[in-house]
């Protein structure tokens, strides 16, 4: 089955998460992996967070960029995640890691999420697609 309505990175909010997490890839402190990411999310309020990895010299302090971007926009009293835009200045799509997509899970059942390489191509997925019977906030 097929759907007439235009992928959400078409949208004005896709673009625009887009084109943050692109911009702030360049920002990430990754001298130790040299692999960039950057995150957009977008929040029930519309405002939009971003933030990069930022890695540390004892690797499990590490902090991905859709956590921070995230966290980010819980510091500013946001709570409902809306989509979220990653993006690599690499040729390979990203992928968030199993505690990135748990922290998704946090602050929504299901959104889009926009993988986002060094070429502006984009692949779309959802949330529910990458972390399928997900354990949520409701199961406490």
């Amino acid at each position: 089955m097929t759907s007439d309505a235009p992928s959400f990175a078409a949208t004005r909010e896709g673009e625009e998460l887009i084109r943050r997490a692109r911009e702030v890839y360049k920002e990430a402190y990754v001298p130790y992996s040299h692999y960039p990411v950057g995150a957009a999310a977008l929040f029930s309020s519309r405002r939009i967070y971003s933030g990069c990895n930022v890695e540390n010299a004892s690797y499990g302090l590490t902090v991905c960029a859709e956590r921070n971007a995230i966290f980010q926009a819980v510091a500013q009293g946001q709570r409902v995640l809306q989509g979220i835009a990653i993006a690599v200045p690499g040729d390979g799509f990203p992928a968030p890691c199993g505690a990135c997509r748990q922290v998704m899970r946090e602050f929504t059942e299901d959104c889009p999420v926009i993988l986002v390489n060094g070429r502006g191509e984009t692949k779309e997925t959802s949330l529910k697609a990458l972390l399928p019977n997900a354990f949520g906030p409701e199961f406490l």
